[in-house]
């Protein structure tokens, strides 16, 4: 007997103000993106000031809410009757890691740093910078105190919480043990920084020098040097973040489609949350396929068809029975993934949002969605 999924009552969570953070993690193209911001505007308009922070590079928040673009600082995209405003950002990686530089340098120190060619390619390229950076910008929208919701959607990744993984990644380079042997040879100057830089990286160094040459060790040299005082903090306000997103007043939203790798994904997204004690309110299942004939199943569609393709008559109405078919089918494919999902994790609250007709482009659209997902279809397994 299939299991029953607790209900995910949306609204619930939007209204709690003690709830400051909403994260919306998934793998990509499961609709992450539309659903955070469909959350934002319907915090707004049950009166909370809220911003909506995107990592995804892609422009998918700016056209769902109808704008043409959106940068690294918070933009107003409407105001309420009830009081609440919603306010939205596109993530620029470089442009956070340049403000932490000029945040915690001086000016000379600051140009030192901004201008040297190791820091434009490591602030640009750097293998978990956009995630570390998000996790950055989330900390200062926090610590500013201009909005009570803060709704991130995480970058589309095939390896789940990237956004977990990649500040502890980027903190340990910064503050751990090759950055303190890249400093020696900063400090000692002269031939016997490239001995020490050859002893401490061996053959690999070695090439590098005669790949890349001396000038491009020169640059991180330079910039290890000047990154000394500045960077110490790193790891720090990461664990402070990190710290933030295991408080209560954070909830984390699982977005998935109805589809077997989606929901494979989903179910390693949960385990990773629990695992990491995170806050985890629900499971949101996107583009799910219902029929408004729901009680003709696709045995009896698809043998009425055929009865009345075999007699030649009302091939119209025998062609839209094969869809109502094709259409019933996938529906109970997806509902066979959802079963799997809510069996391995019968407690996870889950909400479904079914699949609309067309792309979301504008506020209304948003509106729509949001209602869809305040007003819960049937879970997996009723």
């Amino acid at each position: 007997m299939a299991r029953t999924a607790p209900t995910l009552h949306m609204d619930a969570i939007l209204d709690d103000r003690d709830t400051r953070i909403v994260v919306c993690c998934g793998s990509g193209g499961v609709g992450k993106t539309t659903t955070a911001a469909a959350l934002g505007l319907r915090a707004a308009e049950r009166g909370r000031t809220v911003v909506v922070l995107t990592v995804d590079p892609a422009r998918r928040l700016a056209q769902s809410m109808g704008l043409t673009e959106l940068d690294n600082t918070p933009r107003l995209v409407t105001t309420t009757e009830a009081g609440g405003a919603l306010h939205a950002m596109m993530l620029d990686m470089k442009r956070t890691f340049d403000e932490i530089i000029e945040a915690h340098a001086d000016p000379d120190r600051a140009r030192q740093i901004l201008t040297n060619p190791f820091y434009q390619s490591l602030s640009s390229s750097f293998s978990g910078t956009q995630e570390y950076m998000a996790m950055e910008k989330l900390g200062q929208l926090r610590r500013s105190g201009k909005w009570d919701l803060i709704v991130v959607d995480t970058p589309p990744s095939r390896s789940a919480l990237d956004f977990l993984d990649a500040p502890e990644r980027l903190g340990r380079f910064l503050d751990g043990r090759l950055i303190r042997l890249l400093m020696a040879p900063a400090k000692a100057g002269g031939r016997n920084a490239f001995k020490l830089l050859n002893a401490g990286f061996g053959l690999v160094a070695g090439m590098m020098t005669k790949v890349l040459g001396a000038q491009v060790i020169t640059d991180i040299q330079m910039f290890v040097s000047a990154l000394d005082a500045v960077f110490g903090g790193f790891r720090q306000r990461a664990e402070q973040t990190y710290r933030l997103l295991q408080a209560p007043g954070t909830a984390f939203l699982v977005v998935a489609a109805p589809e077997r790798d989606a929901m494979r994904e989903a179910s390693y997204f949960v385990e990773r949350l629990a695992e990491d004690r995170m806050p985890l309110a629900g499971i949101v299942v996107n583009r799910v396929h219902v029929s408004p004939a729901g009680g003709l199943s696709a045995a009896r569609s698809a043998a009425a068809a055929e009865d009345l393709e075999s007699r030649g008559e009302h091939l119209l109405t025998a062609a839209v029975l094969r869809l109502h078919t094709g259409r019933m089918q996938l529906a109970a494919r997806e509902h066979r993934e959802q079963d799997h999902f809510v069996s391995a994790h019968p407690t996870v609250p889950l909400a479904q949002v079914p699949a609309m007709p067309d792309d979301v482009h504008d506020l209304d659209g948003l509106r729509r969605i949001a209602d869809l997902l305040a007003t819960p279809l049937a879970p997996s397994g009723a």
